[in-house]
């Protein structure tokens, strides 16, 4: 039995079920994105005074991954216009390109992360506050004994504010080095995980959930353009359609990181 609807558009709505379906799911990400944006306002408003980080990320990574999603979005609109026009391996050319721009972007995102992983904030014993990456530990490192050392390539400041905005003449100016720490004079150390601050908790929140909605919509075009475009030799304009729709959703996943860049990245 043949689905209704599903190449010929619905006289109610004028649009095909698929479409429908994927307007409607995307509705619900829109308010599921809202929310988290309206949090991260929310938390930054009110954040103490001098607390809420500046230049923590690396604003050209976010820009060559903004470059890259914003490429993937004509390469996937290219390939459901080849579609339309029935050239396949037009369709098969800009797919891959879109699949491959889809994993760059998630390459530099874990990039980012693994930056933020091996970099530490270490309160000190002595009121001072030393930041930077993780070189390695002494084999008898053991902070609850106070046993070993860590070194870290970073720099040692007296107030946790100073630590804050990174886009400061007094930060720009300042002299990374490398630090050998005892842990003995160690009071708290703690990674630019999630847990950190609740700057990172947001960032990761929204980034990571980004994330999630990027790998999910290339595994979608990766089965289209591999096993699941079988359905272009019996059924082309059905196939056409199934291409829209993983494109909407495309479009969507790109708009979201066209608010995360300026929102993180430059303010």
């Amino acid at each position: 039995m043949d689905i209704p609807y599903t190449i010929e558009n619905r006289p109610d709505t004028g649009i095909y079920n698929a479409k429908l379906g994927i307007w409607l799911f995307l509705a619900s990400e829109v308010m599921l994105f809202g929310g988290l944006f309206s949090a991260y306002v929310l938390l930054r408003v009110g954040a103490e005074p001098g607390m809420w980080p500046h230049g923590w990320l690396d604003v050209r990574l976010g820009t060559i991954n903004t470059l890259l999603l914003a490429l993937s979005a004509i390469t996937t609109l290219l390939a459901w216009a080849a579609c339309k026009v029935r050239e396949f391996g037009k369709f098969k050319f800009f797919h891959a390109c879109t699949i491959l721009l889809a994993l760059t972007f998630l390459g530099i995102k874990s990039y980012e992360y693994h930056d933020k992983w091996i970099h530490y904030e270490i309160a000190l014993a002595n009121g001072t506050f030393a930041d930077g990456h993780l070189l390695e530990k002494s084999a008898d490192f053991d902070l609850a004994k106070k046993t070993g050392t860590v070194t870290i390539h970073g720099r040692i400041v007296d107030d946790r504010r100073k630590l804050m905005d990174l886009r400061s003449p007094e930060a720009q100016s300042a002299r990374l080095e490398e630090h050998t720490i005892p842990a003995g004079d160690i009071k708290k150390m703690e990674n630019y995980g999630p847990k950190h601050n609740t700057f990172t908790a947001i960032y990761f929140t929204l980034t990571g959930l980004h994330a999630l909605h990027i790998l999910g919509g290339t595994l979608v075009i990766t089965y289209l353009w591999g096993p699941g475009s079988r359905m272009w030799r019996r059924d082309p304009e059905r196939f056409t359609n199934r291409i829209e729709v993983s494109g909407l959703f495309w479009h969507f996943v790109d708009l979201v990181w066209i608010f995360l860049f300026p929102v993180l990245y430059l303010t």
